[in-house]
């Protein structure tokens, strides 16, 4: 906190503004109930929305004073002087404390739930601390009825067989959708902190039966949920056993020398850090690369960055790293999972509270927030390798700069045919941060297509055509100005998902068509066990 400082000025401002706004809602409200008998009700946050609110006067005059509060303590952290990044921290450190002191968080200030209990003869009460011993049981806040869903059952459900494992991963290949498929088959790498069913979780809404719909022979990743065995396992030993080892059964499965590759978030640096590794021996194995919401460069991750400095990731490789305690220890699953979700607190956190434990309401059935549920486990060592050479010193896109597999990284040499998508509400992987990775690759100048889509991070990304929701912004071919929002400017939105185009992309980097295989991989692959495998069904 050192260097910080609040002008005196801007203090005394705020001061008189807050007192000012104070005496006005308190005459607002005498007046209100003068005339009508009932307050005024609090606007503009569904949180205080229920009619409770409105009918009784202290709920509602204190609805209306915990909104002035947040507005004025915002306010404060705007205003505090000192360096970009701890001005940042103090902002979302006092977002986090005012979303959680919000009265609708608490029985004895929430008249909603207050008479529900009353309704109820208790019993709302009685259901909600049933469900908060639940999630004390399982580890974690229920955000749907996990008891609806089951992998394998009614999510990851499109047809397929497991025809390669490791320590690491097991290869799923797909059962083709059509009497024909192109020649140059697709290989997925979802990101290893999440299931890869994300891509595959109802018929109506997989992206991986979408694209074997499209005459696609698609295989994908599906990442070992660690465990203590894997505690010590490296980045280096992710994209040689992992990413490359995936490339590589491929090719050998198909019998062709160059496919389609895709990543989604970190599976797509992963994936990309793979190519260049073989771009450095002398392999092209890809014939196009697709990139989902991905960082290539690290100069600008949004609030992902108020976490990251040096002595938090030497703090990190002290007990996680090489450096920790018996030379590796995992990051568990749960500790990434609160991490995202407190990045929208009151939507993924204390919306859940307030219906799950005040009001006893089981929340509804949704398959991504199961799917959000469902947390990953990283390799410490592996874990603290990222976190220092991408988000914290950036290196990846500095060629020679870091060495992965014994090969100096140069994402430069990566020249083929590239797709790249981002969301534009994207609070993970911001859409400026994603248009970024046209620079990191200038051996694909030429070859680029930028994709920007609506929505954030999953639900711009799962927008399946059918459902004709949302919309995406096209620019013109080859013009990528050196700022996004000059791109943006002269981009035109279109209605509708973005499938299709990538849909029509893909099929020219995919060769000629040639009847589809009758089983699954080859003489030396056999299906070892039916979609979605073992794998994905391991809890953290």
């Amino acid at each position: 906190m050192q260097g910080l400082s609040l002008p005196l000025p801007a203090l005394t401002e705020l001061q008189a503004d807050y007192l000012k706004q104070a005496t006005e809602l308190w005459n607002q409200n005498l007046q209100q109930v003068q005339d009508s008998g009932k307050p005024a009700a609090p606007h503009g946050d569904r949180r205080f929305s229920a009619q409770a609110w409105a009918e009784n006067p202290a709920s509602a005059y204190l609805a209306q004073m915990y909104l002035l509060n947040a507005r004025t303590l915002m306010q404060m952290a705007d205003r505090v002087e000192g360096d970009r990044k701890t001005r940042q921290r103090i902002r979302f450190a006092v977002q986090q404390w005012v979303d959680a002191a919000a009265p609708s968080n608490y029985l004895a200030l929430n008249p909603e739930a207050q008479r529900k209990a009353l309704e109820s003869k208790g019993e709302s009460i009685a259901q909600g601390m049933k469900l908060l011993w639940n999630d004390i049981q399982q580890g974690h806040l229920s955000q749907t009825d996990e008891s609806v869903f089951e992998v394998g059952r009614n999510v990851a459900t499109t047809e397929g067989a497991v025809v390669f494992e490791n320590e690491l991963f097991q290869l799923i290949e797909y059962k083709p959708l059509t009497a024909k498929v192109f020649e140059r088959p697709m290989l997925f790498v979802p990101p290893c902190i999440n299931k890869y069913y994300i891509l595959d979780l109802q018929p109506e809404n997989s992206f991986i039966r979408y694209t074997v719909e499209q005459g696609h022979r698609v295989f994908v990743v599906s990442w070992r949920n660690p465990d203590e065995s894997m505690a010590r396992f490296t980045w280096d030993q992710y994209i040689e056993d992992a990413a490359i080892r995936a490339i590589k059964e491929v090719q050998d499965i198909s019998g062709v020398e160059q496919i389609n590759t895709l990543g989604f978030c970190v599976g797509g640096t992963i994936l990309a850090t793979a190519l260049a590794v073989l771009a450095a021996r002398g392999d092209k194995p890809a014939a196009s690369m697709t990139l989902l919401t991905t960082f290539l460069d690290f100069t600008d991750t949004g609030i992902l960055d108020l976490f990251v400095d040096e002595a938090l990731v030497q703090v990190r490789e002290m007990t996680l790293g090489p450096a920790s305690p018996g030379g590796g220890n995992l990051l568990k699953g749960q500790e990434l999972s609160s991490t995202f979700s407190f990045l929208r607190p009151n939507d993924l956190v204390w919306n859940y509270v307030v219906g799950n434990y005040l009001k006893g309401e089981t929340p509804p059935p949704f398959d991504l927030l199961y799917w959000n549920s469902d947390s990953t486990n990283l390799p410490g060592p592996m874990y603290c390798w990222y976190l220092r050479n991408t988000y914290l010193e950036n290196n990846l896109v500095k060629p020679g700069k870091v060495t992965v597999c014994g090969e100096q990284i140069d994402l430069g040499r990566i020249d083929w045919p590239t797709y790249l998508y981002a969301s534009r509400e994207d609070h993970i992987v911001p859409w400026d941060g994603a248009y970024r990775s046209i620079q990191a690759l200038p051996g694909a100048k030429g070859k680029i297509r930028f994709m920007l889509g609506a929505s954030g991070h999953i639900a711009g990304v799962i927008n399946p055509p059918a459902k004709n929701k949302r919309s995406h912004w096209v620019g013109a071919a080859g013009a990528f100005p050196a700022q996004a929002q000059d791109w943006f400017d002269k981009a035109k939105e279109q209605p509708g998902s973005w499938w299709p185009d990538w849909a029509a992309w893909l099929k020219s980097q995919a060769g000629k068509q040639i009847p589809a295989p009758k089983a699954y991989g080859n003489r030396t692959h056999k299906a070892i066990e039916p979609a979605p495998g073992r794998y994905v069904k391991q809890k953290a």
